[in-house]
């Protein structure tokens, strides 16, 4: 008796209330857990950027604090060079008073021609020195008088000024930078009362001359 071999269009034997849809394998559905995480996602980011805001905050403050600070530094700086300054010219101007009799006398010995030999080269050395300290001397004849820089001795009146002048400096002034260490000492003229100034006498007799030669 011959077997019979199933040929191989036939199909298995699928149990009976099944179908091929449930021969397929589903995809599992999600956990509580991981459908939850979106959610802790975005509660995150937002403690992140809450985060963030409060260090960029506390930057913030600590930069101004210490631009702050940086000024106070350099305004501290400079009062200190200032009072420096200051305490050296004082310093400075304490010593120099105590020599401005010397140095009139140089300066009245060279006006009558008896600065000579070794008083001379001494002279110059002291000048010298004094003027590296920051000695300056002022007070010219012809400038006007001015009562902050200038103390008049003596006063008279001239025809030939048009403003209260230093014509003859008494004893010269001397300063250290802004600070005057003395007065230049010198005798003023005024213009006369009532006396028209001497520019305009000139320009009158100008106008004269020429109004007497023009034809009416």
């Amino acid at each position: 008796m011959t077997e019979e071999t199933p040929g191989f269009d036939e199909k298995p034997d699928v149990p009976s209330g099944a179908n091929s849809d449930d021969a397929e394998p589903k995809a599992a559905a999600p956990s509580e857990e991981e459908a939850a995480a979106p959610a802790g996602d975005v509660q995150q980011t937002a403690a992140l950027t809450a985060q963030l805001d409060q260090v960029r905050t506390a930057l913030n403050e600590r930069t101004a604090d210490l631009q702050r600070l940086q000024a106070e530094y350099q305004n501290y700086r400079r009062r200190v060079e200032r009072d420096r300054v200051q305490v050296k010219e004082v310093a400075a101007a304490g010593l120099l008073s105590e020599l401005l009799p010397v140095l009139d006398d140089v300066g009245r010995a060279r006006e009558h021609g008896e600065l000579v030999g070794g008083f001379k080269s001494v002279a110059e050395s002291l000048e010298t020195v004094v003027a590296k300290l920051g000695l300056q001397q002022f007070g010219k004849e012809g400038e006007p008088f001015d009562p902050t820089i200038h103390e008049a001795l003596m006063h008279s009146y001239a025809p030939d000024v048009t403003e209260t002048t230093c014509v003859a400096i008494l004893q010269p002034g001397y300063r250290i930078g802004e600070r005057t260490i003395r007065p230049a000492r010198v005798a003023v003229a005024e213009p006369q009362p009532g006396a028209t100034p001497a520019a305009a006498k000139e320009e009158k007799a100008d106008d004269e001359e020429s109004g007497g030669t023009e034809e009416v």
